[in-house]
């Protein structure tokens, strides 16, 4: 039976970016290709169902991460806003030894994400939670090597919502776009204030995808107890 995605342009794609894919998580990255396509005819997940834009766009662009920093056999991730599973379930995908943490605002989507978990026979922490509530409580506040998110919000935003989930000598790592200069500048004064410092970015072109840059701040400090706030406060009041 023909596959629904191309396993070697996904394996090719990846090692370009230093990620070996062996024939497990390549037949399960092709199960996450077919029930990404099943799910998002009943709940909105993605505007990119085509099978070449969803192993570029979606499964290379999310492993480029394992590029940007060296994450270490075991560690504690969180993907805050994960969506329909990106970067984080892609990365369990390729790195299966990772203690995962997919964490949403929206239910059906983590309905999605946990039949791919069970139909994969892979294992995550599945939290439904606003990343700002969760944020505040212990059993996620500081717990964590590594944070990170793919197309949520702005740096300066993200940083409230993610930066609290790391403890101190971790790493919280956004995954941007076009413009993350931009970005990165008026975040700087909010990264500091959070606890944290801008260690290494790394800008490259996704093929035909536009230019990404992955950006490894580091936690220096404790982020204060008051952070993050609620989202109204933030846009009312962001941290510059």
């Amino acid at each position: 039976m023909a596959s629904f995605i191309s396993k070697a342009l996904l394996k090719e794609k990846a090692e370009m970016f230093h990620v070996k894919l062996d024939e497990t998580a390549l037949d399960r990255f092709e199960t996450y290709a077919k029930l990404l396509v099943e799910w998002n005819e009943k709940i909105n997940l993605t505007a990119i169902t085509d099978p070449e834009g969803i192993v570029i766009k979606h499964f290379t662009d999310s492993l480029t991460i394992f590029s940007g920093v060296d994450i270490p056999e075991g560690a504690k991730v969180i993907d805050v806003g994960t969506g329909a599973g990106f970067p984080g379930l892609a990365m369990l995908i390729a790195r299966p030894d990772l203690n995962m943490t997919l964490m949403d605002s929206t239910n059906k989507r983590l309905i999605v994400i946990n039949d791919i978990l069970e139909k994969t026979g892979l294992q995550a922490d599945v939290v439904h939670s606003r990343a700002e509530e969760a944020g505040k409580k212990p059993e996620y506040r500081e717990q964590y090597d590594f944070s990170t998110a793919r197309a949520v919000t702005n740096l300066r935003d993200l940083a409230e919502y993610c930066m609290p989930f790391v403890k101190v000598g971790g790493s919280f790592v956004p995954m941007k776009a076009a413009k993350a200069d931009e970005e990165i500048a008026e975040a700087k004064k909010a990264i500091k204030i959070l606890g944290g410092e801008i260690a290494d970015k790394k800008t490259f072109e996704l093929f035909d995808a536009g230019e990404r840059t992955i950006i490894n701040v580091k936690k220096i400090s404790s982020t204060p107890a008051k952070y993050p706030r609620p989202s109204a406060k933030m846009a009312k009041n962001p941290l510059k």
